[in-house]
């Protein structure tokens, strides 16, 4: 078993130091915006701008650091142009494009799942133009 206490969260660094597939893939994928992320990036190339306006619900700070673990955790490429003004883009690598699939099939599995007569607000950041670039 991954964990040290059942009664105690562990944090994301003393997640990893565990060898269990699923205590790292939590780990890289542990907030709330990461999964958001991954699904507005899909398979092309965002500047930090188009990012933060597709998820107006983030702050800058916010979506940088979750851009930076995202980055350090293999799952986006941050490409650099020496350029004035500077310019910064976003992919995905071959292991976030991996996660696409998945992300997908819990969308199907809460809309299977969901409790009838809750109140919910529109995912339309989310929508699925490339869904069909990504065999789910």
């Amino acid at each position: 078993m991954c964990l040290k206490n059942k009664y105690l969260p562990m944090k994301k660094n003393e997640l990893m130091q565990y060898s269990c597939p699923l205590g790292k893939a939590m780990a890289a994928l542990g907030s709330k915006w990461k999964p958001i992320i991954v699904l507005v990036i899909k398979d092309r190339k965002l500047r930090f701008g188009e990012l933060a306006v597709r998820i107006n619900v983030i702050s800058r700070k916010v979506l940088t650091d979750q851009l930076r673990e995202m980055e350090s955790d293999g799952l986006v490429i941050r490409e650099e142009f020496k350029e004035l003004p500077p310019r910064v883009e976003y992919s995905l690598t071959e292991k976030g494009l991996a996660l696409l699939p998945i992300l997908y099939l819990l969308e199907e599995w809460e809309a299977k799942y969901q409790v009838k007569g809750l109140q919910t607000k529109d995912c339309s950041i989310l929508n699925k133009e490339s869904k069909k670039a990504v065999n789910v």
